[in-house]
């Protein structure tokens, strides 16, 4: 009885969700704008713009790989190995310029390993069966033994003055040259996963393989292409990430791919596959790493500051289960 009058009332309209018709994108973004209200308030000093792009240059790299996360968990994927993969690009720039490379080709060479790697996941992935934890789980420990094992403990940190461009120029002196990047490869994310049949590939990928197959989906070229398009934006990171700190070392990108995976879901992707998008991640990404800048500019310990992201995960997970069910 108590089911019937509670379904009767939702249909009058007595008990609905007040963000029933707010997507979930739009709820973020709202708890975003809030976000940045409340430590403006509380933190004395934290709020401008120019604090505000400049605390930017941090997150660029884990938004990178936070847009091509989103492809392969909409697949129903999982990709364990972006952190090592990033150590793996930065060690090959350094060290190969290093060994008399030119630093452009360098450059060149540290993405194509990027590129390497992430098709080298979505081959074994697909063509031995293996589920993609257990594969970038493995290829985890391979890439990061690798970028050990060729930097020998050891860091490149002379450069010429030009490559700083990639990971430090500022546009007007105020507007980080990688941001304006991550905003058009975000566009172009959203263009390739919302307009194009690439996209519904991906989508159908992960509601139902068996289903796509037969319909004569090329599965397999979807899941190589999905992981070597991961290969590619972890080579960029890789790169803007070294000429940022303007180090190359093997015990970078450590923790990357938990961010990662962390702000997709929370943008509103099924981890189970299916659903996503590239705007809910994108907001996913302002919250949780402008969250993270403002604990830290209020002078939280670090401990401290993961365990109320932690919190704030879940309540974002919450929020969009709720929106997306109760209707």
């Amino acid at each position: 009885m108590t089911g019937n009058n509670t379904r009767a009332a939702r249909a009058g309209g007595l008990l609905t969700n007040p963000f029933s018709k707010l997507g979930r994108t739009t709820v973020l973004a709202i708890i975003f704008v809030l976000q940045i209200t409340l430590t403006s308030l509380l933190v004395p000093g934290y709020f401008s713009v120019w604090g505000l792009l400049d605390a930017s240059r941090a997150f660029v790299e884990v938004g990178f790989i936070s847009l091509a996360m989103t492809l392969i968990i909409i697949t129903g994927g999982i990709d364990l190995s972006v952190g090592a993969l990033l150590a793996l690009v930065s060690v090959t720039i350094g060290f190969s310029y290093q060994a008399g490379l030119p630093l452009g080709a360098a450059c060149a060479l540290g993405v194509l390993v990027g590129v390497a790697g992430g098709t080298l996941n979505g081959l074994i992935t697909t063509y031995f069966r293996l589920h993609p934890l257990v594969v970038t789980l493995g290829t985890f420990a391979l890439f990061r033994g690798i970028a050990f094992a060729v930097s020998d403990a050891d860091a490149v940190s002379s450069f010429p003055r030009w490559f700083s461009f990639f990971g430090q120029y500022k546009f007007g002196g105020m507007v980080p040259a990688q941001l304006v990047l991550l905003g058009i490869c975000a566009v172009i994310f959203w263009l390739l996963l919302a307009k194009t049949p690439f996209g519904r590939y991906v989508y159908a990928l992960g509601h139902n393989p068996t289903a796509s197959r037969f319909s004569g989906v090329a599965t397999e070229k979807v899941t190589v292409a999905v992981y070597a398009i991961m290969g590619l934006m972890v080579g960029l990171a890789g790169l803007i990430h070294t000429s940022r700190i303007f180090s190359a070392r093997g015990n970078a990108g450590f923790g990357l791919e938990l961010v990662a995976i962390a702000i997709v879901v929370m943008g509103g992707a099924r981890i189970l596959g299916g659903s996503g998008t590239i705007w809910g991640t994108v907001v996913g990404l302002l919250i949780l790493s402008y969250l993270q800048d403002g604990l830290s500019f209020a002078g939280v310990r670090g401990d401290i500051g993961l365990t109320i992201i932690g919190f704030a995960l879940i309540l974002g997970v919450f929020l969009n289960e709720n929106i997306q069910k109760i209707r």
